[in-house]
């Protein structure tokens, strides 16, 4: 890959807590820029320019691979991370059709397993086994071995880890109880790939190189002898997991900001763990403030608060006045600003919540500067908006 020194904060003058969907590490930005020139053509062609970009793909595969844990030819490129996942399920189901149509999936899943689910569900083409969670946002182990082995059971599908509230999931458990099943196990680790180790209890792999400061694009990862198809391939691209070719120029980028995020992994972690600490020390002081999910067990960088008697968008609002920008509502659709089916799962407060996302140290160099000052408005913030909205008294 290309090596270059570190940008600045792509964002100045703004405290970018939720860095969820990016921006890019600047060195894949500055790679993405220069591989435009060099990976432009089409890796299916034949002439010079062609299998220029062949080569650079294939470089990219096996770079993901090393860091995964599989096989360069087991990996695939998509679209984009929720696309990648949605397409997981799909092929083990397709690929099993024989034995069932059931799908099973905690309550806390991305919705582009459970909304896809369901569809199928409404349209009696295939059931949904979904299994609680407890207060923390877990998996509930004796559920979803019940589940696992209902009647036409085909596909499982697990978190790595919530993207929203943080917590782990109990991979290996719930990987040894698929496997007594004969059911594939999902995993989606979109959440956590670049800022976690990468899982090793999986059967099918789902990132998002938006995770480890990449562009949008999703990672596709089938080991060897787990049945998957996609019913509808038409021709070996990216190993007949979808039709279109990645653009090469994103996936060196997707590799670039794999290869240094890596480097920096755990240093970058501890000090995000602690500095989600000191966010949960903060919202303790807050009256009728609850911090969800695990404080230990838990992603480095993602924490949710929920505080009663005010609205997350009101709060989004007040602290982006100030400069400050966070999240609300579900993590996978907080576009439609819907209450949060992660948190109601929980048993959580679905209402009032903010969500931070805390950016690779270096993508947000001043990413300590910016806990600081969301720690020290919280609480006037949180005052204010509930004075606006009439509660007095706390």
């Amino acid at each position: 890959m290309v090596s270059h020194d570190p940008g600045t904060n792509p964002v100045p003058g703004r405290r970018l807590l939720d860095a969820a969907d990016g921006p890019l590490h600047p060195v894949a930005r500055q790679t993405l820029a220069a591989a435009v020139d060099a990976g432009w053509a089409d890796p299916a062609r034949l002439h010079t320019e062609g299998r220029r970009a062949r080569a650079l793909l294939d470089r990219t595969r096996e770079v993901l691979a090393a860091g995964l844990g599989a096989r360069p030819s087991e990996v695939s490129l998509l679209p984009s991370g929720p696309t990648a996942l949605a397409r997981a399920v799909e092929g083990v189901l397709w690929a099993r059709r024989r034995h069932g149509s059931r799908t099973v999936a905690s309550a806390v899943e991305h919705s582009a397993v459970l909304v896809d689910a369901r569809a199928r569900e409404a349209q009696d083409a295939g059931g949904l086994g979904l299994v609680p969670v407890d207060r923390l946002g877990r998996v509930e182990l004796d559920a979803w071995g019940a589940e696992v082995a209902a009647p036409g059971t085909v596909v499982a599908a697990l978190q790595s880890a919530n993207g929203e509230v943080g917590t782990r999931q109990p991979l290996a458990a719930a990987h040894e109880v698929c496997r007594r099943h004969g059911v594939p196990l999902v995993v989606d680790a979109m959440a956590g790939l670049g800022r976690d180790p990468a899982p090793t209890d999986w059967d099918v792999l789902v990132g998002d190189a938006r995770s480890w400061g990449g562009p949008p694009l999703g990672v596709l990862v089938v080991r060897e002898g787990t049945r998957w198809q996609w019913r509808h391939a038409r021709a070996d691209v990216e190993h007949g997991r979808t039709d279109v070719s990645p653009w090469v120029p994103l996936a060196l980028a997707a590799a670039e900001a794999w290869q240094q995020t890596a480097s920096d992994r755990e240093a970058d972690a501890a000090a995000a763990h602690a500095l989600v600490d000191r966010v949960r020390r903060a919202a303790a002081t807050v009256p009728d403030t609850e911090v969800v999910g695990d404080p230990d067990d838990r992603l480095p960088h993602v924490v949710t608060l929920s505080s009663l008697y005010v609205d997350g968008e009101a709060l989004v609002h007040a602290l982006d006045r100030r400069g400050i920008a966070v999240a609300s509502g579900s993590a996978c659709t907080s576009s439609t600003l819907e209450p949060s089916h992660v948190l109601a799962a929980m048993g959580a407060l679905t209402h009032g919540n903010l969500r931070l996302t805390l950016p690779l140290r270096s993508v947000g160099p001043e990413r300590e500067a910016d806990v600081t000052a969301f720690c020290e408005a919280l609480p006037q913030v949180v005052a204010a908006v509930r004075l606006e909205a009439g509660v007095t008294g706390l």
